[in-house]
């Protein structure tokens, strides 16, 4: 599959006339709870020629697409994403330290990882999560519970308590949140994970109500201390600067 990847990517770059500096996997795949007809959520950062970004006028910056073999693209312009990097955007963090990655010209990446460790905001990852949270968690206590919502709402509830005790970026590979929580739970959620992958999408197996409350838990805390997540600000000319070395 990672050579349809490459080929799809290869084709965007010639049809719309851009670089694309980075290509990676995000979701399920990334997380490492995918199911066996999960789709490919390949996102990828690209940048033009210099004139585009001297013109006066707004100009598209994204580029979506879906094939018909469960390809599901979307990237940002370089301007959006640096943008977006410096408010801390959980979704574009979990682009950046994806652990699948496609392409990576060996600057791009790497320099935006740096600038995200660098200048994290734990309040604005604290209430993304938290925010997401509150749907998923909302069916934590209906019986009919599904495997795809618990898995959210166990991960956004885990990425919301580690901005909250560490203030940091949230590993984006489900299991490195363990540390967060009991072995016990640790073993239950990798049978749980095991299970997941030998089903279809919205397939269901039953769920340890250990796990359910595992989850409660964890909501809980994370109502309760909102309170004491920290705060930081970007060093802006840090920004401009690796904005600007990217678009020579």
């Amino acid at each position: 599959m990672k050579t349809r990847i490459l080929e799809k990517l290869k084709k965007i770059e010639n049809e719309k006339g851009i670089e694309i500096l980075f290509a990676v996997e995000s979701g399920s795949r990334a997380w490492g709870f995918a199911s066996s007809d999960s789709d490919y959520d390949i996102r990828f950062v690209f940048k033009r020629n210099t004139d585009f970004y001297l013109s006066l006028w707004e100009q598209k910056d994204t580029i979506e697409f879906m094939t018909e073999d469960d390809l599901d693209g979307s990237g940002w312009d370089i301007k959006k994403a640096t943008l977006l990097l410096a408010k801390s955007n959980a979704s574009f963090l979990g682009w950046l330290f994806s652990p699948i990655v496609y392409i990576d010209n060996g600057q791009t990446l790497k320099g935006m990882r740096e600038l995200a460790t660098n200048n994290f905001n734990p309040v604005s990852g604290f209430y993304h999560y938290h925010s997401m949270n509150k749907g998923f968690s909302e069916q934590l206590e209906n019986q009919d519970l599904k495997l795809k919502p618990f898995f959210y709402a166990m991960r956004t509830a885990l990425c919301a308590n580690w901005c909250l005790k560490n203030g940091t970026v949230p590993p984006v590979e489900f299991r490195k949140l363990y540390e967060l929580i009991p072995e016990e739970e640790r073993v239950l959620l990798d049978d749980l994970i095991d299970k997941k992958s030998k089903l279809a999408e919205y397939g269901q197996t039953s769920i340890n109500e250990k796990l359910i409350n595992l989850a409660l838990r964890v909501v809980k805390e994370n109502n309760d201390r909102k309170e004491e997540v920290q705060s930081n600000k970007p060093n802006r000319e840090d920004f401009d600067q690796f904005f600007l070395n990217e678009i020579k």
